[in-house]
């Protein structure tokens, strides 16, 4: 049975291209990038080319030293995001830290971490994908840290971060902003001037790179304040901001993998677009109701099929060899709630609880598409409990 994969969102398949650069310094560049021999200082050079490459996907064209740290992924590069900007300033007692109510696990999981050591965390309502301005500017005063997702990772919205950003500077200057850009990058066109974000997470897994591998950009301006202290202590690799060996092996694909993507990234999001708009009319035409937010991502749908469960839809829909989620992967161990995303966005319980997600990568088809339509027609018709 061929596989149907409509999970992009969870993580993609790697590029030839970024298998092949993988495997090459495999072969090649086995040395530690610390090593002050020869082969040591080649290592090191495929390192300094790859953070060169996802710098200039950014916008930076000569970046100074720190400015982008690799990590292992996401989770990390939020982790240091928050806890480095935390830990740099010390208690007053009146610190807040904004967030939104459905962000992604390694934000909410770090944010409530620092609710039990006495921070005020307050979430910003996102109705119809849209961050309520308004309660930002109500709320901006004694802000250390704005951390906000551009593409939220259920339901597709994209956020206004300048904007949102802007405000919280207007009110709180010395506040740092911080944009989780894992599921947006290489599928929204910004830069880290168009963001207004003074740090950015990257992931190479979600634009067809090596698990395993991420990245932080950090700007200048919170490198000079010293705004940012690091969470992992050791050899003091990345600038002192990440000690461990790096994974050259992974942030070698992940440059190429960047690479790859930027130079046809306006092809790939129009491709996107097109499908996701495909899709969203098939499935209101099955009475299905596609969850659209105000300003939305090309390459996620949200969907809401009553009277479904989100999880048996999957499974029927697994064994049809057609694969999507009904949430973010990385909360799928966690015990079974009600998405905040979800609920967040404007959904009820149940709504929630029968909402999948289908997530798009540039190479899925029409034909592909169709198939997921037809199979969920089919799944309506034997499973959908009759009013």
């Amino acid at each position: 049975m061929e596989s149907i994969y409509f999970d992009n969102s969870a993580t993609t398949k790697m590029s030839q291209r970024a298998q092949k650069k993988m495997i090459d310094v495999i072969n090649s560049h086995y040395a530690n990038p610390s090593s002050l021999h020869a082969l040591g200082f080649d290592a090191e050079k495929i390192v300094g080319e790859a953070r060169a490459r996802i710098l200039a996907t950014l916008g930076v064209t000569r970046g100074v030293k720190g400015e982008l740290i690799f990590t292992s992924g996401g989770t990390e590069s939020n982790n240091i995001a928050v806890f480095g900007v935390v830990n740099s300033k010390k208690r007053k007692g009146n610190e807040k830290i904004l967030i939104t109510e459905g962000e992604h696990s390694s934000i909410e999981a770090s944010a409530q971490a620092l609710e039990n050591e006495g921070y005020r965390v307050i979430r910003v309502p996102t109705k119809n994908g849209r961050l309520d301005l308004d309660f930002i500017a109500d709320n901006a005063k004694d802000v250390i840290l704005a951390s906000f997702m551009h593409v939220n990772n259920e339901t597709g919205a994209l956020y206004d971060l300048k904007e949102a950003f802007d405000i919280v500077k207007g009110l709180s200057p010395d506040a740092v902003t911080h944009a989780d850009c894992v599921q947006s990058y290489m599928k929204v066109k910004f830069t880290k001037r168009s963001l207004g974000a003074d740090l950015i997470s990257l992931s190479a897994h979600k634009i067809n790179g090596a698990k395993g591998t991420g990245a932080l950009y950090v700007s200048p301006d919170i490198i000079k304040a010293k705004k940012l202290v690091p969470i992992v202590y050791g050899g003091g690799q990345e600038n002192n901001f990440r000690s461990g060996t790096e994974n050259v092996y992974g942030i070698a694909a992940f440059g190429e993998a960047a690479q790859e993507h930027f130079e046809k990234l306006s092809f790939e999001i129009s491709k996107m677009e097109e499908l996701r708009e495909y899709i969203s009319n098939g499935l209101l035409a099955l009475g299905v109701t596609v969850n659209e937010p105000t300003k939305h991502a090309p390459h996620i749908i949200n969907v809401t099929v009553d009277g479904i469960k989100s999880e048996t839809l999957l499974h029927f829909l697994s064994s049809k060899g057609v694969y999507v989620s009904s949430g973010s992967a990385c909360s799928s161990n966690s015990a079974k709630k009600a998405s905040k995303a979800l609920l967040s966005f404007g959904k009820t319980e149940d709504e929630a609880d029968s909402s999948i997600r289908i997530s798009l990568c540039p190479d899925n088809t029409a034909s592909e598409a169709d198939a997921l339509i037809l199979n969920i027609k089919e799944a309506i018709s034997s499973l959908q409990k009759k009013k």
